[in-house]
């Protein structure tokens, strides 16, 4: 549009100045042709005068022109802005984290945050709570930011089981909702579906991740996993919160992985570390203790309580890849540089890029009055030796 302006007021000179040369140019060096020369001279003038309005004429719709033109291109400048993100400006988001300890929803909340951001939101109006890991406290921050009037809630559970009471809560107050993380019950979603519900589960599949733990384990091969040669892989599993799918499903398919693949194993000992890397420390240092060195591998069902395993280990004098394999999920950047250094056999990234971004595409779909899918699914990666230091790169 600023283009188009300019070459209009350009065309208006050269029309100006063309018509002022016709209007000047019969004259000067012409001798009259007849004895009325006032008459004549009278006609000139007349004629000149008629070249200059007409001139003037010209110009000023040229004028007029250019000035429509930029006023167009401010008008088209603004729907620009508009469009880039000034339409979400006074636009209200309440997220709602189980637990701000938790390292990976760190990163998720904090992605989360700068992605909406990104896309046109004022800082002001992204509202992020911690839940305490207590769903009577996350009740009530959902409570206050219906009374508030958000245009959208992101929700990351306390307790799965408790989405179908969130759910009607949300749907009354007439909100549209986007689940992230901790997937609520297949019958859940199927009620959103059904009743044609503004609602939606972003996340990845954690039977994914723990078919990945379990085929790390596979990949190294069972001369040199089972190291008591007794044809069994004897393991230990520490579990995040047994009410969370994830790690119902981590706990399920990294065993089911190594059955699968023909495997033989003993369950020595299955416990609940809450995903906290403190309680898996405890939990590990005392089945170290218990079995010694019948464990041969530890599955955890994060990272964070990986690393609390691997002190556990480091601590009873083992010696990861030596004599026992461990692995976690998250790809946390520690656990990254484990993976590298060969502390740890392996972990699971846990896309938090693709997970945050996607669930605030899907709040934005809400907000302008689109629909989602009832899930809206990412990918886990497996991580090794022979990609570790990639992820790391991207997630630092």
């Amino acid at each position: 549009m600023k283009k188009k302006a300019i070459e209009l007021l350009l065309a208006a000179a050269m029309v100006t100045t063309m018509l002022a040369g016709c209007g000047n140019g019969g004259g000067g060096d012409a001798a009259p042709s007849s004895g009325n020369e006032a008459e004549a001279d009278a006609d000139a003038d007349a004629a000149d005068d008629a070249a200059d309005d007409a001139a003037d004429a010209e110009a000023d719709d040229a004028a007029d022109d250019a000035a429509d033109a930029e006023a167009d291109d401010a008008a088209d400048d603004t729907t620009d802005d508009a469009a880039a993100g000034g339409d979400m400006a006074d636009k209200k988001v309440g997220v709602c984290i189980y637990q701000f300890s938790d390292n990976f929803m760190t990163l998720f909340r904090g992605e989360l945050e700068n992605y909406l951001v990104s896309q046109g939101f004022a800082k002001e109006n992204i509202t992020i709570v911690d839940g305490q890991n207590d769903q009577a406290t996350q009740t009530g921050q959902i409570d206050n930011f219906i009374a508030e009037g958000v245009d959208v809630l992101i929700i990351n559970p306390v307790n799965s089981s408790s989405a179908e009471t969130i759910t009607d809560k949300v749907m009354d107050a007439g909100i549209p909702l986007v689940y992230i993380n901790r997937e609520p019950e297949e019958d859940e979603e199927k009620r959103w579906q059904d009743n044609g519900w503004d609602v939606t589960y972003v996340g990845c599949d954690a039977r994914q991740s723990g078919t990945f733990q379990g085929e790390m384990i596979v990949d190294l091969g069972m001369d040199k996993v089972d190291l008591n040669g007794d044809g069994k892989i004897q393991y230990i599993m520490v579990e995040g919160d047994p009410e969370n799918v994830d790690a119902q499903y981590r706990t399920e398919f990294s065993v089911k992985a190594l059955t699968d693949a023909g495997l033989e194993v003993d369950c020595l000992t299955d416990q609940v570390g809450n995903w906290q890397q403190a309680e898996a420390q405890q939990i590990v240092a005392n089945a170290l203790g218990q079995y010694g060195e019948d464990i041969e591998v530890v599955f955890c069902n994060n990272d964070s309580m990986a690393l609390g395993a691997l002190q556990a280990i480091e601590a009873a004098g083992r010696v990861v890849g030596t004599d026992i394999y461990l692995v976690g999920v998250d790809a946390l950047s520690e656990a990254l540089e484990n993976v590298i250094s060969g502390k740890m056999s392996g972990t699971v990234f846990n896309d938090h890029f693709a997970q945050s971004h996607s669930a605030a595409d899907a709040a934005i779909r809400f907000i302008n009055g689109e629909k989602n899918e009832y899930y809206i699914g990412c990918d886990y990666v497996k991580v090794t030796q022979d990609n570790a230091q990639e992820i790391l790169d991207m997630v630092k």
